[in-house]
């Protein structure tokens, strides 16, 4: 059943994707970050009541650090998906497991002495990068060069780079969300406050780049992205905690990039965007180093918390 939860929430996040694209023709990527957390905070605190979780915690500033960087992953998630083709925006922010599988092999570098071993004439051992991590981490780029080809240019170049970004973000916002975890704070409590976080950002963020012109036909598409993205959550929360099995929250967290799936499917239905062989050579190769830097990641971590979109 936990599989089923997964996907369904992997098909919330990319319908919300579906949402964010078509209200962006109106809206900055700014209000759709505000409204998003309006509506969010609106769903979760309704949820925190019913599960009667309190909303006071004794960690602000963690929660604060969480929402500042996954607000930021946000925001450039919801441009990229503006001004590129829905799957490449889907692919590029479901990276944060390739960047958590960089970040912890420049962590090894980082750390590595080169002291020569007594006993071994003098060599030195190479520092501990964990051989299959780090073809993880190249194989993951190799698949943003195909997807994103060095062809690309202005606009859509730089929506690439945000695109880019917004993983590395959320690689940082789920590091983040695990150290709440384990300090023993409630998911839907950080993720209340990733919600206020976002209105309070997009509230600032539109002083900045002001406020589109109100019609209510068009802001009919701002419910959906934030209902969706609420749905998605309780969805992936609901998938976690029903995986008992390490085996079985492996199988839960490698099903997230179903999300990619069916944002390609999206995209070309709806939007009617083309990807060609190599941009699929390069989706394939993002989802299978996603998929393996979770594996040995699992390794370390039996039984990792919720990613948040």
């Amino acid at each position: 059943m936990q599989s089923l939860w997964m996907l369904l929430s992997a098909l919330l996040f990319a319908s919300m994707g579906v949402c964010v694209k078509v209200a962006s023709a109106w809206f900055t990527s700014a209000e759709l970050v505000f409204w998003r957390g309006v509506i969010g905070m609106v769903v979760l605190a309704a949820l925190a009541r019913r599960q009667g979780v309190t909303l006071k915690t004794q960690y602000p500033g963690m929660h604060a650090w969480r929402s500042i960087i996954g607000t930021a992953s946000l925001g450039a998630w919801f441009y990229a998906i503006a001004h590129m083709p829905l799957a490449t925006a889907m692919t590029l922010n479901y990276m944060s497991s390739i960047w958590i599988a960089a970040f912890l092999v420049g962590g090894a570098l980082l750390a590595w002495a080169p002291v020569p071993v007594p006993g071994r004439n003098g060599r030195v051992p190479l520092p501990p990068l964990q051989g299959p991590l780090t073809l993880t981490v190249v194989a993951g780029f190799v698949g943003v060069i195909l997807l994103l080809k060095p062809s690309t240019e202005g606009t859509e170049a730089f929506a690439g780079l945000v695109g880019l970004l917004s993983g590395m973000a959320a690689a940082f916002a789920y590091m983040q969300v695990i150290a709440l975890s384990r300090i023993g704070e409630p998911e839907t409590r950080t993720v209340f406050y990733f919600a206020v976080g976002s209105t309070v950002t997009g509230a600032l963020w539109m002083l900045f780049t002001g406020v589109s012109a109100w019609s209510w036909t068009h802001a009919l598409w701002l419910l959906p992205v934030g209902v969706l993205a609420a749905l998605g959550q309780l969805c992936l929360t609901r998938a976690y905690a029903s995986a008992k099995t390490q085996a079985a929250t492996l199988v839960v967290a490698n099903l997230q990039y179903s999300g990619i799936v069916f944002g390609a499917i999206y995209s070309v239905l709806l939007f009617g965007d083309r990807i060609d062989l190599a941009g699929w050579a390069g989706i394939a190769l993002i989802i299978g180093s996603g998929i393996l830097a979770t594996v040995l990641r699992q390794r370390a971590v039996p039984k990792a918390p919720a990613e948040e979109h």
